[in-house]
């Protein structure tokens, strides 16, 4: 235990044993007839504003679009980095649990081969499944993704930050291999496909990470096969390199990060024209968020917009790290023009995509999930997603803050990449409905809000409770079950 959060730990442990704990659940509705497909794109650092529908400055019509024929989330939230939120949505547990909670530099990391994904959990239901783009879940054979319930895929095992390391006149020297992309077939090992570097930056997404997209959802609704296709697409992150055809081609978009946008809504209507072309958009399920917050610091501000809230990637917890875009689209099941303030959050994915699959039955029960399943209020069939609360950890493994409903509990902060996390003598807490940018901690403005540590530090004791039983597993580490 974080001796930063002992006394707080305790302090839960005694609120908890006060009252009974109870979790509300979604409504249970019975599966769809027909198993959809499933198209998850996951793009990389886009801020909560950065598409026109959320109020971003560049225009985003397609994406407009299918937020508009579906729900948009305007209160979904991931994780703190790159690895630990796609650890989130894969596998439908706090990443801490599964010892993906950050980004690792020349060390073990990943998934264990023990941990059970949305793609295991699918292909085990009948689907075919790929992934296209980035994986930065475990580079080694056993831990990339045709080990972990993938079909086939072809991407980068670790991060596009590597396509600069060979521009480095000193590279060679340094004795490391050049980053390559990979790619590789289920039960097969995985091998090198072509070098990583600032040369297929710029057209990755072009030339190979949408059209093998393309090509698979054309080829298993040809065989009448469901498929869940996830794609992993490179921007926004660095080094960002723009494509030659969206470089200053047009009058609506004035630099970089503008044209990078609107490449990738060019790119996303290109997967939704592929899915309407092979007859088969009324049973396929789309869905479309970001695994983190804008991240300028890390873009030499060169663009990234977090919308009304405070921070970006770099300022933990701040809303503005880990609330961001998210939508969901099905025609002829998911209501279309709802935009909702429903809290849903990266570790949902799991049962939800299970249950709109018919496959709940699949969920495992041998550890602890802390997904909800949220197809009920996909579905049209509940009034609420079923989560009103959220736990959220740094990247030390820490507890950082916990959001319940409007209001939120801050522990620990990061003013930046370069500054310490920073830990204030009593608790901040913030009504995000009056004061999204979290500038007025009411523990310093009001001081009638103590009944507010009820709530949040009752979730903080299911989580230690938790812990009892099932420990949580170390990086790196060969897990083979409780």
């Amino acid at each position: 235990m974080k001796s930063t959060n002992k006394n707080v730990f305790l302090l839960a442990l005694m609120v908890v044993g006060l009252t009974q704990v109870s979790t509300a659940q979604a409504a249970q509705p019975s599966p769809p007839p027909a198993k959809p497909n499933i198209v998850f794109i996951l793009v990389d650092n886009v801020g909560w504003g950065d598409f026109s529908i959320y109020g971003g400055t560049t225009p985003t019509p397609r994406i407009d679009k299918l937020a508009g024929e579906g729900i948009r989330f305007n209160n979904y939230n991931v994780e703190g980095q790159c690895t630990p939120s796609r650890s989130a949505i894969l596998t439908g547990r706090y990443a801490v649990r599964s010892g993906t909670y950050k980004v690792t530099f020349g060390l073990p990391y990943g998934l264990a081969p023990w941990e059970y994904t949305v793609a295991n959990l699918l292909s085990d239901a009948g689907y075919a499944t790929a992934l296209y783009g980035k994986w930065h879940l475990g580079d080694v054979q056993g831990r990339l993704p045709s080990d972990k319930g993938f079909d086939e895929w072809w991407g980068i095992p670790n991060s596009w930050d590597e396509a600069g390391y060979a521009s480095y006149p000193l590279f060679k020297e340094s004795g490391m291999k050049p980053p390559m992309i990979w790619e590789g077939k289920k039960r097969q090992a995985s091998t090198p496909a072509m070098p990583l570097d600032l040369a297929v930056r710029g057209v990755v997404d072009e030339k190979y990470i949408i059209p093998k997209t393309i090509d698979f959802i054309k080829r298993n609704a040809a065989a009448k096969k469901p498929f869940f296709v996830y794609v992993g697409y490179s921007e926004m992150h660095p080094p960002i390199v723009v494509n030659p055809g969206f470089d200053r081609k047009s009058e609506q978009r004035g630099g970089v990060y503008s044209d990078l946008i609107g490449e990738m809504d060019f790119r996303v209507g290109q997967i939704l024209d592929a899915i309407k072309e092979a007859g088969i958009e009324g049973n396929t399920l789309v869905v479309l968020t970001s695994d983190n917050g804008a991240a300028p610091s890390l873009l030499v501000s060169q663009g990234g917009s977090s919308g009304p809230w405070r921070g970006d990637f770099m300022t933990p917890p701040f809303e503005g790290s880990y609330r961001t875009a998210g939508m969901v689209r099905w025609p002829g099941k998911v209501p279309a023009g709802v935009v909702t303030q429903e809290m849903l959050a990266a570790v949902d994915w799991l049962p939800t995509l299970a249950s709109i699959a018919g496959a709940s039955n699949l969920v495992p029960k041998d550890r602890p999930i802390d997904g909800i399943d949220a197809s009920g209020f996909m579905l049209g069939k509940s009034q609420t997603t079923g989560r009103d609360s959220y736990v959220f950890f740094g990247n030390d493994g820490g507890l950082m803050s916990v959001k319940w409903k409007m209001y939120k509990m801050i522990l620990r902060y990061s003013k930046g990449l370069e500054d310490p996390i920073v830990t204030p003598q009593f608790p901040m807490f913030y009504d995000l409905s009056s004061d999204p940018h979290e500038d007025f901690n009411l523990f310093a403005t009001k001081l009638d809000n103590g009944w507010m540590l009820f709530p949040v530090l009752r979730e903080i004791g299911k989580y230690e409770r938790s812990l009892k039983e099932y420990p949580n597993i170390k990086p790196g580490e060969d897990f083979k079950g409780y």
